[in-house]
């Protein structure tokens, strides 16, 4: 199978958005990543993945923690800045939580601490423990084959 059939694949499965973010020298930095999931409840800690050539790879593991904001639908074109879809053009609502910046008005937002880390083909898994959680609600942002959407509910509020 060739990288375009294998992509095409995967991307069958949703996932929400997230945006995993790090305050570098005191420079915001921040990613699209999709590749997240909890990992354990005790201790709570969650794992993401990142590509070797990703602009955040060794800075994040330098600084050992970072900020997870799992967007709501209305965040969609931040979704976009990280993904490098569309240029920059606001200044993001980054606010520090736990010393790690989050973006405001997310569903959720979660600081994070480095466990530990594991090679993966060209990918670094990180493994975090969960410091500090916000949860404000509202509807995620989905992913789902190279397009984003939404939940749709029906009349009893039911996906």
């Amino acid at each position: 199978m060739d990288n375009r059939q294998f992509r095409d694949t995967m991307g069958k499965f949703a996932t929400g958005i997230t945006i995993v973010s790090i305050d570098y020298k005191d420079e915001m930095l921040g990613m699209t990543v999709n590749a997240f999931m909890s990992v354990s409840l005790e201790p709570k800690l969650i794992a993401i993945s990142i590509d070797e050539n990703a602009r955040l790879y060794t800075k994040l593991q330098e600084t050992k923690q970072f900020g997870i904001s799992i967007l709501r639908e209305e965040q969609k074109e931040i979704s976009m800045i990280f993904a490098k879809q569309m240029e920059k053009d606001r200044e993001i609502p980054f606010v520090k939580q736990s010393g790690v910046p989050v973006i405001d008005g997310s569903v959720a937002t979660l600081s994070c601490q480095v466990k530990d880390t594991a090679k993966a083909g060209d990918h670094m898994i990180f493994i975090a423990e969960v410091t500090e959680i916000k949860a404000d609600g509202g509807d995620p942002i989905l992913f789902y084959g190279e397009t984003t959407g939404q939940l749709t509910r029906n009349k009893e509020g039911i996906c």
